[in-house]
This record gives structure tokens, sequence and C-alpha cells, in this order.
């Protein structure tokens, strides 16, 4: 044997993975098709957005949550309705205690820490028991993605320099291998160097091969974000037909290759169809990997419209339910929509998703942080604002509208229309009674 555990996937899981075998004596191999500098995967690019329950963040803020709570609302969300649902559920359970439980303590001691404010993302969909966060649960992470994942890379360097781990980067398995039908490693191709800036598409040409065996094999490879493939052979007809223009708010190399490598070994892949997808994405200015997109973390404020400008039905307002607002948005054929704000709204309600998009907390800044209580925008939400493909800056709606139908090449929008769309809009939100959400 080459080792106890072969890991393969260098991400986050992959991560905490080798560094508590590790810490229970075992001896690890951990493999990942890209180079050193992409260590922590696609957690990496992340808010660090995490889900606890009954937080001290919470109380402090005097929000009451509890398990059954959110246990409650795990259920609305996920919907188990299928038979394989059955192992999904108990995880999920299980999952819920330990975000109730020990989760919180069990990061802390590992040195992660969070910002005192705490989210409501998905906030659902209006009954008690459906879709969404009945609370505030989405706890940032100080330091955001790299935050959270630099504990565990310390840990894993750690155990490499006691001999527990060995770290072995640009290996790519092509397979798992099999003896008296149990899995005892992995085959694979060594692929060339590679100095590509962390999160940049890189060369895929072998100059090896590899063969590993251990008592056991754990596959943490991550999703299929990155590969648009792999996500339309996937993609439900429930939801209408996947628009032909995506962005991705993942590097190319989160591409799926394992799991169906893993299924031709014998693994079980359930619920394919059950993708997460958001729709607030928009093109990156200063795109990092192939067609990267950037998601906009919208506040209640701003007015949803679809590519005809008509206002998107309840609950699908901003930040409050995903898969809704994508099943109609993609059955309106047409793979786009549009957010109507002001200044005033996008300085006190907007904010951009992932590490390298919020400097201040990716850098533990507190001067950073507290600047954004001044009277200008961030600088990326600025730069966004100044360079981004997908942004209309106008003093006039009707303006505003026909440089809409410009930016897209249609005249789907009616600059009348719109400017009435707003008005109306505008008389709720100044009243303080209103029925507009």
């Amino acid at each position: 044997m080459d080792a106890d555990v072969i890991v393969v996937g260098a991400g986050l899981a992959g991560l905490v993975a080798t560094a508590e075998l590790a810490e229970a004596g075992r001896r690890v191999i951990l493999l990942d098709q890209e180079g050193e500098q992409n260590i922590g995967g696609q957690a990496f690019w992340s808010f660090g957005g995490l889900f606890f329950v009954d937080s001290p963040e919470q109380r402090r803020m005097g929000i009451r949550d509890s398990f059954d709570l959110a246990w409650q609302d795990w259920q609305g969300t996920a919907g188990f309705d299928r038979s394989e649902d059955d192992w999904a559920r108990r995880w999920a359970e299980a999952y819920v205690h330990f975000a109730h439980g020990e989760k919180r303590a069990w990061l802390h001691g590992r040195g992660v820490r969070w910002f005192p404010l705490v989210g409501w993302a998905e906030r659902g969909g209006g009954l008690a028991t459906g879709h969404g966060n009945s609370v505030p649960r989405f706890h940032v992470t100080w330091g955001t993605g790299p935050g959270l994942v630099a504990p565990f890379v310390d840990r894993v360097r750690a155990a490499a320099e006691r001999g527990l781990v060995s770290l072995r980067f640009r290996h790519r398995v092509n397979g798992l291998t099999t003896s008296g039908g149990v899995i005892d490693g992995v085959e694979g191709d060594i692929l060339e160097p590679t100095s590509v800036p962390r999160g940049a598409a890189s060369s895929r040409v072998a100059t090896g091969s590899f063969a590993l065996k251990a008592q056991a094999v754990l596959v943490t490879s991550g999703g299929i974000g990155g590969n648009f493939d792999l996500v339309r052979k996937n993609w439900p007809e429930r939801l209408g037909k996947l628009p032909d223009f995506l962005v991705s708010g993942v590097p190319a190399h989160v591409d799926g290759r394992m799991q169906l490598i893993t299924e031709e070994a014998g693994g079980r892949l359930v619920n394919r169809d059950r993708m997460w997808h958001y729709v607030e994405g928009i093109r990156n200015h200063d795109p990092i990997w192939p067609h990267h997109g950037i998601r906009i973390l919208p506040g209640p404020s701003s007015i949803w419209l679809d590519a005809t400008g008509k206002r998107l039905p309840a609950p699908n307002f901003p930040g409050f339910d995903t898969l809704s607002s994508l099943e109609h948005i993609v059955k309106s054929g047409h793979g786009y929509s549009w957010f109507v704000l002001s200044r005033a709204i996008i300085k006190k309600e907007f904010a951009l998703s992932g590490s390298e998009q919020n400097p201040d907390l990716t850098n533990k800044s507190i001067t950073g942080v507290l600047s954004r209580l001044g009277k200008g925008l961030p600088p990326p939400v600025q730069a966004f604002l100044d360079k981004g493909a997908d942004f209309i800056v106008d003093a006039d709606i009707r303006s505003l509208g026909r440089r809409m139908n410009e930016l897209v090449g249609t005249s789907l929008i009616d600059p009348e229309a719109l400017e009435q769309e707003v008005q109306a809009r505008d008389r709720q939100i100044d009243n303080p009674f209103c029925k507009d959400m």
C-alpha cells in the first residue's frame, strides 16, 4: 500500500478530510489535477459564507433561531420526495444538528473567525413550511474564502512535514482501480508543470502516468459548474430550455470529471437534475477563468424585471427564492433579466460575491470595512459601474430604457412603461404603509 487513504481533490473538503485523517495518525496521499497554486479549489474564491444555527452572532443581533426552525426550513427547501432521498435526508438532519451544535466551536478551534453581522440569504417563498431561511443564517468568514481555507492548508502542510501527508499536484485521476470488487486505488496522468495564476485554465498535456494503492479512496473533487457541457447534459426539462449564454462563478477545473469516473467504478450518483444555479450573474470586467462571472448579492429594494420589463412575480424578489426565479426567467424565453436601482440603493444594499470582490473582508482590514460606511461606493462595485459590460448608468429613466434595449439589441423594453413601473415602486417605498415587497 502506498498510503492508508488516497484523497482525490485538494479543495476545502479534501483539505479538511486530509487534516482529520492525518491527526488520527493515518498516512494520506492528496491528489489534485491543478498546480499547487490552486490549493483550496473553488472555496478560495468564495465569500466564505457558513450556515450556523442559534450562533452568538445571531443572538447578539436579536435573531431567534433553533434546531427545530432550521430543520423545518431545510426540509421545506430540499423537498425530499424521492426514494433516493433517504440518505440525503439523514445527512441533512445530522448536518443541521452539527450546525446547531459543535460546528462553530470546531471551526473556531481551528482558527476560523466571522464577521459580526449575519446575512439573510434565500428568504423564501412566504409560507412557514416552504422554501428558504426564516431568519438570517449567512455567517461571512473573516477573510472570506481564503480565511476559511488557510487553517486547513496549514494543518495539511504541517502533517506533510511530519511525513503523514504526501501532496501530489498535477496528478489527474482517470480511473479508480478495484480488487475483488473493492476500490483499492487510483490511476491517471501526470500533467506538465504549470505556472498559470490561481484560477486560470491550465494545460492538460500529460508527461507521464501513475498508479497508487490504499485501503480507502475518498473523492472530494467538487461539482460541475465549470463544465457547461455537463451542465447542459444534466439540465432538467422541467425548468425550460437552458439559455445559450452562461457565465461561470467557478474556474474551469470544476469540471465534474471525478463524478463520472466514480460512477464508472460503481459509485451511485443521485439527483443530477437538482442543480443550483444563480440568476444574478454578470460578466467580470477583469476575468481570471473562462466565462468568468460574478454574482450580485442584491438587497430587497431593487426592482427585478424580466427581459420585457415586467416585474417578476412573488416570491421572485431579490434574495428570496433562487430556484423559483431561475425557473421563471428561463421559461420566459429569454436568458437574462434586469435589476433597476438607484445609487442610494446600490450603496446601501448592493454587494458582489467572492473573495476577490471584497478585498476589505478578504484582507481582514477593519479600516477597509469601516470605509464602506462613507459616502462612496466600495471600489469593486464602482469598478463594475465604470467598466462592467452589463451595467448601465443614466439619470433619466426613459433614456435608461432605450439604452437597455441597445445593450441587448432588442426593443423589448418600453421606456415609458419602465418609467411608470419605477414610479409605482417609488410610491410604495416612500410610504411606511405599502403592499409592495
